[in-house]
């Protein structure tokens, strides 16, 4: 089944409880979209959102906001302003981890990016400790049971697609420590075969430990046709011990949010993960960047019922 008949089969057969924007005070300017996912942290719950400018690319700023009401986030003064795209944050050892992506510019020009990472147990005051390889999007990690650190990366490329057919794919490799993230181990973790077939592209947005000891992995799966770039909500389970998926399913597409603009023309049906968050009710809210320019959340069924809960360390 490619991936159009899998979108067929999931709009067919979706179960959306709930939908909703989100609303950011403090930022009036930018357009926050493409967000982490909301985190509590001493006492208060926050996120990180991407501003940016409607009429401008690849010149983001990343900050935090802590929540002001059921969908509304307020800008956190006096605090740090990151130049990145796409935050996503970690507990990793008790400690915050932020990463989001650094675009490299020479003589105004496009030259390069790569992911940057922060850390620290003060929100306010997060220290740079070190960066991705070049080119790579999408580096994520997840504290495991015996205190090791799972890294998902995700290489993309005209070599990529020559070799594998697909436009990127995902890798996956475990460290003892913070100390061990490096450009070198990223580039070098083996990639999980089989994820994305022929032209289909996506990454891990996030991880989540399960009661199983797998990890469940919440990402973005996507195809283009005919000029327009459809971003997806997928879920997939691993097994660190083999590095072999299963489950892969999609679990949100654009029309399962509220209507909205777009930046650009091509943008028009992309829905780009962040992840998810337990309800009291035993549902998730799916948060989502939507059209480059917006958050949402979804509601939907928890994605890893076989693997039993969600494992906070």
């Amino acid at each position: 089944m490619n991936l159009l008949q899998l979108r067929q089969q999931f709009e067919a057969n979706k179960r959306i409880y709930e939908s909703a924007k989100l609303v950011f005070h403090g930022a009036e300017e930018f357009d926050v979209y493409n967000p982490s996912i909301p985190f509590e942290w001493n006492g208060k719950r926050y996120i990180y959102g991407r501003l940016e400018r409607r009429d401008e690319w690849a010149r983001s700023w990343v900050r935090l906001f802590e929540q002001s009401g059921p969908d509304d986030w307020t800008a956190v003064p006096d605090t740090m302003i990151y130049q990145l795209e796409d935050p996503y944050i970690s507990i990793i050892h008790k400690q915050l981890v932020l990463g989001g992506t650094h675009v490299r510019y020479k003589q105004g020009q496009l030259d390069s990016f790569y992911g940057y990472f922060y850390k620290g147990r003060d929100i306010h005051d997060l220290f740079y400790f070190t960066t991705g390889p070049d080119n790579m999007k999408d580096i994520r990690l997840v504290e495991l049971q015996d205190g090791r650190i799972g890294v998902f990366s995700r290489p993309r490329g005209e070599g990529i697609r020559k070799e594998f057919g697909s436009e990127s794919l995902v890798g996956f490799t475990i460290i003892n420590s913070l100390d061990d993230l490096s450009s070198e181990v990223i580039g070098n973790a083996p990639n999980i075969q089989g994820l994305f077939h022929e032209d289909e592209w996506g990454g891990c947005n996030q991880a989540y430990l399960l009661e199983s000891g797998k990890i469940g992995v919440i990402g973005h799966i996507c195809y283009a046709e005919k000029g327009i770039s459809t971003y997806m909500n997928m879920a997939f389970v691993l097994d660190p011990q083999t590095n072999q998926f299963s489950e892969l399913r999609i679990i949100g597409t654009r029309p399962c949010y509220p209507e909205g603009p777009a930046k650009k023309p091509h943008l028009t049906d992309c829905a780009f993960t962040a992840g998810i968050e337990m309800r009291p009710d035993g549902k998730v809210n799916l948060y989502s960047g939507i059209g480059d320019c917006e958050v949402a959340r979804i509601v939907i069924d928890y994605p890893f019922e076989k693997e039993g809960a969600m494992v906070t360390l």
